[in-house]
């Protein structure tokens, strides 16, 4: 007799799996947030808009790309899930909204409870993080389609921003300073530039590296840092124009997508180093300048911009909240781009 689990897909090991999860999702949780006792969806309050005069919703949906693929090869599986929510909700602040929930899928060759629980366990981390809530999922099975190792993830985010209070390119002004908000290192993105360059070097993750101080796979599986309450903070306490995500496209490609048609952003280079692993791939890789600017954030994780008077301000804020910032550069009469000096 031919059953569903001799096709490979075996649905005891998949309750086993939400079984392990629940007390980790469980720690995102929101007040607002409503059981729904048949599972099949999350529920958020929604009166808790009431407060607001105009509320826009904001969503973002993203995954975390190849990176998966070195916590496959690695066997670490319990920060790519943080991966996932930074790359989801950090889009979410870029214009000012709050997180209020996420929900996450997961696509695996075959459900190993343990590996799913760490996988989700992450994901209800960073949402806690970013102060929201994880109210749902899905873990999918996909015998033949994938090897019984193999497994991807994808999320979406929803977030409210005041209308009066968004954030954005039209605010942005001539002679306001761009911040740059430290990376905690590769982040998710690029990580087909670093496959490449493993392969060309011949390089192990367990690869001990002096210039890094621990083995190559911890640090190309430092999960991405969450940005959102800090810069909800920094917008609360003084005047933030725009924020900018350094996910793909690099510093100058996603800071340009934050200023209007007739202002340039000038970065100063000079003003901070990018941490080892980024001069680590480039040797190894032989990696011009040109594609490691565009490829990776090289240390910057986001950018803020703001009026000069509030720089400093802004800086010892969010130094304050163990985020190191720093002037990166400043605003000027130009096209729509940003630059180096």
């Amino acid at each position: 007799m031919t059953t569903y689990e001799a096709a490979g897909v075996d649905i005891e090991a998949g309750e086993r799996a939400v079984a392990l999860m629940k007390d980790k999702v469980a720690r995102s949780r929101r007040p607002e947030v409503v059981d729904d006792a048949s599972g099949f969806a999350g529920l958020f309050d929604a009166s808790a808009l009431l407060r607001y005069r105009r509320p826009l919703l904001a969503t973002s949906t993203d995954g975390v790309g190849t990176k998966v693929m070195i916590a496959q090869r690695y066997g670490k599986h319990d920060t790519i899930g943080v991966d996932l929510v930074g790359m989801v909700l950090d889009d979410l602040v870029v214009c000012g909204a709050e997180p209020l929930f996420m929900t996450d899928y997961i696509a695996c060759g075959k459900v190993v409870p343990e590996r799913v629980a760490e996988i989700v366990g992450g994901v209800a981390e960073g949402c806690r993080l970013a102060g929201a809530a994880l109210v749902g999922g899905e873990t999918a099975e996909h015998p033949g389609a994938m090897g019984p190792d193999e497994y991807d993830l994808a999320g979406a985010g929803t977030g409210v921003v005041e209308a009066d209070a968004m954030l954005g390119p039209d605010r942005v002004r001539e002679g306001d300073v761009v911040l740059g908000l430290a990376s905690s290192g590769v982040h998710s993105n690029g990580y087909s530039l670093v496959r490449h360059v493993l392969r060309l070097a011949d390089l192990s993750l367990d690869a001990e590296l002096p210039e890094l101080g621990r083995p190559l796979g911890e640090e190309l599986l430092e999960p991405t840092r969450i940005y959102s309450l800090d810069c909800l903070e920094l917008a609360r306490t003084v005047e933030v124009h725009a924020y900018a995500h350094i996910t793909g496209g690099g510093l100058e490609g996603n800071v340009s997508r934050s200023l209007p048609g007739h202002l340039d952003a000038v970065l100063d280079r000079s003003s901070w180093t990018p941490p080892a692993i980024f001069q680590v791939l480039a040797g190894h890789g032989r990696i011009a300048q040109a594609d490691l600017d565009r490829t990776f954030n090289l240390g910057v994780g986001m950018a803020a911009i703001v009026p000069a008077e509030v720089a400093d301000e802004a800086v010892r804020l969010l130094e304050g909240r163990g985020l190191p910032a720093w002037v990166l550069g400043e605003v000027v009469p130009g096209e729509g781009r940003a630059r180096y000096r």
